[in-house]
């Protein structure tokens, strides 16, 4: 009890209480969303990005599969007609996951047991301890875009999953973020080549919750061969972040 207590208020302090962050958080995301439009928030934790998405005026599906994080969001925005909160995993077909939770870190809680194989060694790790997995349901990208729309941004940050929800998703959107974190390296490789499979992408990198740009890329968008060489430059230092990715126009054929 005592560490489900200590970790429900690491993850408020960690993602409600930092000075600040809320406004650089509207400043980043106002670059994909605007009033009107329709978000994803896959993974949705203790809320801190819907709070902000709902600053800029959009529409927000949260997705949480975490019981005591459910309850949370629905605290906090269980009387905004303009959340949905959904409290389900997402994966490549709906059905039954199994999610191992982290009581006393359960921003690392997850349903993939390859991912928590692979940073299970890694000294960021050292002291995570996963219980007895638990069932949860698990739908899919596509059955939310059938219910609420083509979302204008979709946030993916399901500890290592990322690739399997993205299987569930047969159509491209506009723009969308997945982790990544370099103890698992291969799981964001496998999320990359499932986004590639869908569209034509342009990407760029934000290191973890600092809401800008890696200083040390080029002030750009990339292509998919140039990303994987910057993961490949910051995969030794150890800090995790988010890849974006939005959707380039189709090529005008020749007439």
């Amino acid at each position: 009890m005592l560490a489900r207590a200590f970790g429900i208020a690491r993850s408020l302090v960690m993602y409600h209480g930092i000075p600040g962050r809320q406004r650089r958080m509207r400043r980043f995301y106002g670059q994909f969303l605007g009033p009107g439009d329709l978000a994803f928030d896959v993974g949705a934790h203790a809320g801190n990005r819907v709070r902000a998405w709902r600053a800029l005026s959009a529409r927000v599906v949260a997705v949480e599969p975490q019981p005591d994080f459910v309850r949370l969001l629905r605290l906090f925005f269980g009387r905004d007609d303009r959340v949905t909160v959904v409290p389900a995993a997402l994966g490549a077909e709906p059905g039954v996951a199994r999610l191992g939770i982290s009581r006393a870190t359960p921003t690392v809680s997850t349903v993939s047991a390859d991912w928590r194989a692979a940073v299970r060694d890694d000294a960021g790790f050292a002291a995570v301890r996963w219980e007895e997995p638990v069932p949860v349901a698990l739908t899919t990208l596509d059955d939310l875009v059938a219910e609420h729309g083509v979302p204008a941004f979709c946030k993916i940050d399901v500890e290592g999953y990322e690739a399997e929800v993205l299987v569930g998703l047969s159509r491209p959107l506009p723009a969308l973020s997945f982790e990544y974190l370099p103890a698992a390296h291969d799981a964001a490789l496998a999320a990359l080549a499932r986004v590639e499979a869908l569209g034509t992408y342009a990407y760029r990198y934000s290191p973890i919750e600092t809401m800008r740009w890696d200083p040390t890329a080029p002030d750009r968008w990339l292509d998919a061969r140039e990303l994987v060489a910057l993961l490949d430059r910051r995969r030794p230092a150890g800090r995790s972040g988010d890849v974006y990715a939005r959707r380039l126009p189709a090529a005008t054929p020749d007439v």
